[in-house]
């Protein structure tokens, strides 16, 4: 696996707007939240300062993920033509379930991209890490708890 977070250029750019959104709207909003609370006196009992601050650590620390992960990320290239026939992340690939009919696309994407309703599943994930490295044609095999599972990689895309 990676050392580094590795986003599509789509990924990169989700979240450097939700970044720019949190910076500016989110920490606005908390702290006019704060402010209110404060005017409510005493801060001990205050049920909304502390709403408010524990609301202002967890968008600080969001922040803060965002920041260092935008910062080390790796951009990959989803265009075929620059994966070397080799599935890599950014790959998509059409697999078959050995035994079915049923072909299914599936693009490899980092585990802040994954969403198996749209088809992209995380490089860590099992089927993830069972196609890096293969190639059109292949057959990989995965664990899951009813038993192995095999799928045939039927085109690269």
């Amino acid at each position: 696996m990676p050392d580094r977070p590795i986003l599509s250029q789509e990924a990169y750019e989700e979240m450097k707007q939700e970044l720019e959104y949190l910076k500016t709207v989110k920490r606005t909003e908390i702290a006019q939240a704060l402010e209110s609370a404060r005017a409510l006196g005493d801060l001990r009992e205050n049920a909304e300062y502390q709403e408010a601050r524990e609301a202002q650590a967890a968008l600080e620390e969001r922040i803060r993920t965002l920041e260092e992960t935008l910062r080390a990320a790796e951009i990959v290239s989803t265009t075929p033509s620059f994966t070397g026939g080799v599935v890599q992340v950014g790959s998509c690939v059409v697999v078959q379930k050995e035994g079915t009919e049923e072909k299914r696309e599936l693009c490899i994407v980092s585990p802040h991209e994954a969403n198996i309703q749209e088809g992209k599943i995380s490089y860590e994930s099992p089927l993830g890490e069972a196609l890096l490295g293969k190639r059109e044609g292949e057959v990989v095999e995965v664990a899951t708890p009813s038993g192995a599972v095999r799928y045939h990689i039927c085109a690269l895309r």
